[in-house]
C-alpha cells in the first residue's frame, strides 16, 4: 500500500534509538524525508548514515534537547515547515510520589507535555495552510491504564491527551490535519530494560525473571518490536488515515484489559 507520503517532511523527536528511530525508518521508507533529533549526536550521526543507506531519502540529525527553548530554535533554524510531525521524549524516572519535588514534576511535565505543545504550536498553521498534517504524540499505555511507579508520567502524559482532545477538533481537522496519540505498552527498548533491571533490583530478583513475567502479562506473550511500533506511527501519518483524528491508539499486544 502506497501510503501517499513520498516527498514530505517530517520531524522525529527521540530518534536516535527505539521507538523514536522505528517511526523514522517507517516513515524514510514511506519516501518522507526525516530531521531526526536526539541528545546524542554519535548514535544519532549513526542512525542517520543508516536512514540514507537504506531509504534514500533525505535525512538530517540535529543533536540537541528537543525539550528546551534552544533545542527546539535549532531545528527550526534548519527547517520551519513540516508535514508531519511524531512528538517523543523520554518518560521520567520511575519512584515514589512522596520523593518527588517541585522541580522533579516541572521536568516531568516540560518534557513529556509542554514540549509538543510547543512543536505542535509551531507547525499546526502551517500544516492547516498547505492543506495536509500529521502530528502523532508517542505518549504511553499509561494514559490508558496509570502504572503507579511512573506517576511522573501519568500526569504529564495525561495532561498532553486532553490538550490533544481539544485541539484535534478546532478548525484545523477541516484543513487536512489530524493529530492522535501512539500509546505503546511493553516493547523491547532500552528504557523498558532499564526498567525491569530497576524492577529486578527492587525484588530481589534477575531481570530476565521480570523479563518473563512481563511477557506472560501480555495476551501475545511477547513485547513488541520498534520497526512494528514505526510502522504504526507511518500509518497514522497517511493519506489514508485522514479520517482517524484525536484518538489515542493503543499498542501493547492486547494487555490493557477494559472495552473502552
Amino acid at each position: 500500500m502506497d501510503f501517499g507520503l513520498s516527498g514530505k517532511w517530517a520531524l522525529v523527536g527521540g530518534a536516535s534509538k527505539g521507538l523514536g528511530l522505528g517511526c523514522a525508518t517507517a516513515l524514510a521508507g514511506e519516501g518522507v524525508n526525516v530531521v531526526i533529533v536526539a541528545r546524542g549526536g554519535e548514535l544519532l550521526e549513526k542512525a542517520a548514515a543508516e536512514l540514507r543507506a537504506s531509504s534514500g531519502v533525505q535525512v538530517q540529525p540535529i543533536a540537541v534537547d528537543i525539550t528546551t527553548p534552544e533545542g527546539r530554535a535549532a531545528v527550526f533554524a534548519f527547517r520551519k515547515d513540516f508535514d508531519i510531525v511524531v512528538t517523543n521524549a523520554g518518560g521520567p524516572p520511575p519512584g515514589d510520589f512522596r520523593d518527588w519535588d517541585r522541580d522533579a514534576w516541572i521536568k516531568a511535565v516540560d518534557a513529556n507535555m509542554i514540549t509538543p505543545i510547543e512543536l505542535i504550536k509551531a507547525t499546526i498553521d502551517g500544516m492547516a495552510a498547505r492543506g495536509f498534517g500529521r502530528i502523532v504524540n508517542i505518549t504511553s499505555s499509561s494514559v490508558k491504564s496509570p502504572i503507579e511507579a511512573l506517576g511522573l508520567s501519568n500526569g504529564a502524559r495525561s495532561g498532553l491527551t486532553g490538550f490533544v482532545a481539544g485541539v484535534a477538533r478546532s478548525a484545523v481537522a477541516a484543513k487536512g490535519v489530524t493529530i492522535n496519540n501512539l500509546l505503546p505498552g511493553s516493547f523491547d527498548t532500552d528504557r523498558i530494560r532499564s526498567n525491569m533491571a530497576n524492577a529486578a533490583q527492587k525484588a530481589g530478583t534477575d531481570v530476565e525473571s521480570i523479563v518473563e513475567k512481563r511477557r506472560q502479562s501480555i495476551p501475545a506473550r511477547r513485547m513488541g518490536t520498534a520497526q512494528e511500533f514505526g510502522e504504526i506511527c507511518a500509518f497514522l501519518c497517511s493519506q489514508q488515515a485522514a479520517y482517524l483524528n484525536g484518538q489515542n491508539i493503543l499498542a501493547d499486544g492486547g494487555a490493557y484489559p477494559g472495552t473502552y
